[in-house]
C-alpha cells in the first residue's frame, strides 16, 4: 500500500504555471491544485511503498527548477 502525502509548494515569483507544467508532465501526482495564501500549489502525492518518502519527494520533485520551498504533510489512516 502506497502513502499519501499532500505537498504545498511555493515558487519563484511568475514561475507557478512552468512549476505546474513540470509536475504534470512527470506524472507523479494525482491531484495539482493552485492556491492562495501562502504556498502557490498543492499537490496529492502517492508515495510507493518500498520508498522513503523524503527521498522520494527530492529526487522526484524538488529537483524542478522554480520551487522556493515545500511543505509536506503526511497522512496515516484512511475513514
Amino acid at each position: 500500500m502506497s502513502t499519501c502525502v499532500f505537498i504545498q509548494i511555493r515558487c519563484k515569483p511568475g514561475t507557478t504555471y512552468k512549476v505546474a507544467e513540470e509536475i504534470a508532465l512527470r506524472e507523479i501526482h494525482s491531484e495539482l491544485y493552485s492556491t492562495s495564501g501562502e504556498y502557490d500549489l498543492m499537490m496529492k502525492l502517492y508515495i510507493p511503498e518500498d520508498a522513503d518518502v523524503g527521498k522520494y519527494i527530492n529526487d522526484h520533485l524538488l529537483v524542478i527548477n522554480n520551487i522556493e520551498r515545500s511543505l509536506t504533510t503526511m497522512t496515516f489512516k484512511v475513514f
